[in-house]
C-alpha cells in the first residue's frame, strides 16, 4: 500500500524526442484537484521544456511550482541540484500534491531512483512510478534495439569494443526501470508499428510490463498517477548497464547551442533542419527562432528528420535571440558543419 504520508513523484523517462513534455502538458491540463510541481532536467545549457511548460502553468501548477534543472544530467546531479530542488519544494507553505519529473533524454533513470533514499527526503516522498515513453515508429523501425550483427562485425575489427551502443544502452536502461511504457506516435506507426515495437519492448523488459499506445499525450491522468509503486524499494528487478559503476559518461554524446540571425521563411529553414539531421545523423533538435516581421516566437522541434514547427508566444519584451540546441552521438557532431549548414539558410 502507498505511504499516504508522503508525497508521490512520478519520474517521466524516454529517448530524445519521446513526447515527454507533451505528456505533461496533458497531465498539468487534466490535474484535477491534485496540485502539481514539475521539475524538468534539460541536457543542454538551453532550456526550451520548461519555458514550454511555463505556458500551460494555471492554479494547479504555477509558474513557481516548474523548476527547470539545466546543462547537466539529473542521474549525475543528485547531490548539487535534485536534492536541494525536493528540499525546497517540501519546505513550501503548500507541499504539492503530486511531482512529475521530466528526466533528459539522455539519462538514466536508476541513479536518480536511488536519490529517493536518501534520508533527507526518503520520509517526505516516495516514487510513485516510472513512466517510460518510445517513439513506436522509431522502436518499430529498429532505431534503438541493438543490430547483433554490426557488433559482431565491429568487434572483429576492434579487440577493444565489448559493448552495445550508447543510444541502445539508454533505450534499455529506461525500459528496465519502467512501471509503465507508452508507446508514443501511435496514430504515426499504424498497427503494424504498434505490434513490432511491443515486441522489441518485450523482449528488452526484464519483467512483464503494461504497455500502451499514445497519440499527442492524451491519456486518463489515473492511468499514470497513483500506481503507488515505491520504485525506490524495488532497485533490483530494475537492472541497469550501470550497475555497480559510482556514475556513467555523457561523452559519447555532445550538444551544440547554434545562435542564428533572424530567417525570413520559415518553411525553407525547417527544410534545412531536416537536411542537417539527415546528413549529420542529428538525434534531437530544438529551440526558438525569430522571423523577420512576425511578432511570434517559432518554435521547432526536430527527432532525427521529423521537424516540427510552430508559433507558440510573442517575444513581448524578451530578447529576439534565435537558438537551436542540437544533440548527436559524440562521433558524428561537426559543429562548424552545423553551424554552417543553419546559416546557410539564413538570408543574407
Amino acid at each position: 500500500m502507498p505511504d499516504l504520508s508522503k508525497v508521490p513523484v512520478t519520474v517521466i523517462t524516454g529517448f530524445l524526442g519521446a513526447g515527454k513534455t507533451t505528456l505533461i502538458r496533458h497531465l498539468m491540463a487534466h490535474a484535477g484537484n491534485r496540485k502539481l510541481a514539475v521539475l524538468v532536467n534539460e541536457f543542454g545549457r538551453v532550456g526550451v521544456d520548461g519555458d514550454i511548460l511555463r505556458q500551460c502553468a494555471d492554479e494547479n501548477c504555477p509558474d513557481e511550482n516548474i523548476v527547470e534543472l539545466a546543462n547537466g544530467c539529473i542521474c549525475c546531479t543528485v547531490a548539487d541540484e535534485f536534492i536541494p530542488t525536493i528540499e525546497a519544494l517540501m519546505a513550501r507553505p503548500q507541499k504539492p500534491d503530486h511531482i512529475l519529473i521530466e528526466t533528459s533524454g539522455l539519462a538514466l533513470p536508476k541513479p536518480l531512483l536511488k536519490a529517493f533514499d536518501w534520508p533527507v527526503i526518503r520520509s517526505q516522498i516516495t516514487v510513485d512510478g516510472v513512466i517510460a515513453l518510445a517513439d513506436a515508429e522509431a522502436v518499430a523501425a529498429g532505431r534503438f534495439a541493438p543490430n547483433v550483427a554490426a557488433v559482431d562485425a565491429q568487434r572483429l575489427a576492434d579487440d577493444s569494443l565489448d559493448h552495445e551502443t550508447p543510444l541502445s544502452e539508454v533505450f534499455e536502461d529506461q525500459i528496465a526501470c519502467a512501471d509503465l511504457v507508452l508507446l508514443s506516435k501511435a496514430d504515426l506507426a499504424g498497427e503494424a508499428g504498434l505490434a513490432a515495437a511491443r515486441a522489441v519492448i518485450e523482449a528488452e523488459a526484464p519483467r512483464k510490463l503494461p504497455i500502451l499506445p499514445l497519440t499527442e499525450g492524451v491519456i486518463d491522468p489515473n492511468v499514470v498517477l497513483g500506481l503507488g509503486a515505491a520504485a525506490e524499494d524495488d532497485l533490483a528487478a530494475r537492472p541497469s548497464h550501470h550497475d555497480g559503476a559510482d556514475d556513467h559518461e555523457h561523452d559519447d554524446f555532445d550538444t551544440v547551442v547554434i545562435d542564428l540571425p533572424e530567417i525570413t521563411d520559415p518553411d525553407q529553414f525547417v527544410a534545412a533542419v531536416e537536411r542537417l539531421a539527415r546528413d549529420q545523423n542529428i538525434l534531437r533538435v530544438k529551440g526558438h527562432v525569430a522571423v523577420q516581421g512576425k511578432p511570434m516566437r517559432l518554435l521547432v522541434q526536430g527527432v532525427g528528420a521529423r521537424v516540427r514547427h510552430q508559433f507558440d508566444r510573442p517575444w513581448g519584451s524578451e530578447p529576439r535571440r534565435s537558438a537551436l540546441v542540437v544533440i548527436a552521438e559524440h562521433d558524428d557532431v561537426d559543429p562548424e558543419a552545423i553551424r554552417a549548414a543553419l546559416i546557410a539558410a539564413v538570408p543574407a
